[in-house]
């Protein structure tokens, strides 16, 4: 006899699981349980356990080549105006406000739709950048960033030579 069979809650463990599967009730809040956990998975939201992949608006690809980075940007609907871009502690800051309103008057119907919302992406780069030739271009709602690196950080390396110790 093992020393779990000598606690009371363990010996009708089994009969009440299968007492349980019996139970259209229980078999009733198991599938609704089930069918609120899909819908949740599916939203992909970050205070639901989800990833915060859709907080990082806008999404963007940074390359880096040999002598400069690249940073594309999808920002539709921006203007020039409503982007703020800042270079600090090998830090690129890129910042934006969209503000979007539509209102529709028909005879009929109104359709009025408002939206507001800021954005600040922070991206790392572990090279000193050239900050006099950075340059940056938006078109069609693609913003495109290029950063020269610095000429300290262009150069390939410096090979050091071992000798033996004697």
């Amino acid at each position: 006899m093992s020393v779990t069979q000598l606690i009371p809650w363990n010996r009708n463990r089994n009969s009440l699981v299968r007492s349980a599967n019996r139970d259209p009730f229980f078999a009733l809040q198991r599938e609704v349980n089930r069918l609120f956990d899909d819908m949740w998975n599916g939203f992909d939201l970050p205070l639901m356990g989800g990833s915060q992949t859709d907080l990082g608006w806008p999404m963007v690809d940074l390359v880096e080549h040999e002598k400069e980075f690249v940073l594309t940007a999808e920002v539709p609907g921006l203007e020039e105006k409503d982007i703020d871009i800042q270079l600090a502690d090998q830090t690129l800051i890129l910042r934006g406000e969209r503000k979007e309103e539509r209102d529709e008057k028909k005879s009929d119907y109104r359709y009025s739709e408002r939206y507001y919302g800021r954005f600040e992406r922070r991206i790392p780069l572990q090279v000193d950048v050239d900050m006099d030739k950075a340059k940056a271009t938006l078109r069609n709602g693609l913003l495109t960033v290029t950063l020269p690196k610095a000429a300290l950080a262009e150069t390939t390396g410096h090979r050091i030579p071992i000798s033996k110790a004697a």
